[in-house]
């Protein structure tokens, strides 16, 4: 049979964000373009569809200017505002293979939600940290007892000394308190019924919290559900977390100070986020951060 020809291919690597040396992250595809005319948005779906399962989302990284870069997200469902797990993965990335940016302190990213900074710590701290988008609270009231049926867990494990709030930082964020660590490793949500609910109350992805952690070395421990991205779980996020940032600042439940997050479903393994906040004029800004791994590296050929 003849061999259809190659008319198109990009640089691709699978990176894992928010890896440690015991958990494996949240993977991301990065697919490196010299221009975004390069590829199609109808391209750009398909390459994330063809990859559903083996990466959460791809990201699609051109260079704009000298320390500027254009970032487009897409999931196996759609292109995504905003993927905080994806911009960690390729700028740590795009940072740590370019003597000339490992210098830099910063380079911006352009996206959807306008230009971010990324700050460089890779050489001291082994993690690049993302501006996370202001965020934005939907002045709406979410039932605990709703979200605990479709979550499928007891409505009696729902912290009722905390509140159930709605935060965008990026994404439109659910954040929902949990007494105990254990009922928090212990969700197992059905993918469509909890699809159904966060559509019903649109709402694009769920962070559960618990104030109990494994490592009393980390502040919090989450679980970030993204079912209307065709998929139940983000192992590790930046913009499920990053939500969580501004929902603790807002709630009078953190100061600013570096903390970090434990994240999944792993009781002994758990990815780590890491999150700082500071006031950079307009009053406090959270910043989210982590290291990453390259654990595939290649091209990426369309027909």
């Amino acid at each position: 049979m003849p061999v259809p020809s190659l008319q198109k291919s990009f640089p691709f690597k699978k990176i894992d964000a928010f890896a440690t040396a015991t958990s494996e992250g949240n993977p991301a595809g990065a697919v490196y373009l010299n221009a975004p005319g390069e590829m199609t948005a109808e391209e750009m779906l398909r390459i994330a569809r063809e990859l559903k399962g083996f990466v959460s989302e791809v990201g699609y990284l051109w260079k704009i200017e000298d320390g500027t870069y254009g970032l487009k997200y897409y999931s196996s469902e759609r292109e995504v505002a905003f993927c905080g797990h994806a911009t960690i993965a390729v700028t740590y990335d795009l940072i740590g293979s370019d003597p000339a940016l490992l210098g830099r302190k910063s380079i911006r990213i352009v996206n959807n939600m306008g230009t971010l900074t990324v700050e460089n710590r890779i050489e001291g701290e082994n993690a690049v940290f993302v501006a996370a988008p202001e965020p934005v609270f939907a002045d709406v009231r979410i039932d605990g007892n709703g979200f605990a049926g479709a979550a499928g867990i007891d409505p009696g494990e729902l912290d009722r000394d905390r509140p159930v709030s709605v935060v965008n930082a990026g994404l439109q964020t659910l954040i929902v308190p949990i007494r105990r660590l254990d009922a928090v490793l212990g969700m197992s949500p059905r993918l469509e019924e909890l699809k159904f609910y966060c559509e019903a109350h649109s709402v694009d992805i769920v962070t559960v919290y618990s104030r109990e952690t494994a490592d009393g070395a980390n502040a919090f421990r989450t679980r970030v559900f993204a079912p209307t991205f065709g998929y139940l779980e983000d192992p590790a996020t930046g913009s499920g977390n990053a939500a969580f940032g501004g929902y603790l600042l807002k709630n009078g439940y953190w100061d600013g100070s570096s903390i970090s997050l434990e994240q999944n479903g792993d009781f002994g393994r758990p990815n780590i986020v890491r999150l700082l906040a500071r006031d950079d004029g307009g009053g406090m800004r959270v910043w989210f951060g982590g290291g990453a791994i390259v654990r595939i590296r290649g091209e990426y050929f369309l027909t």
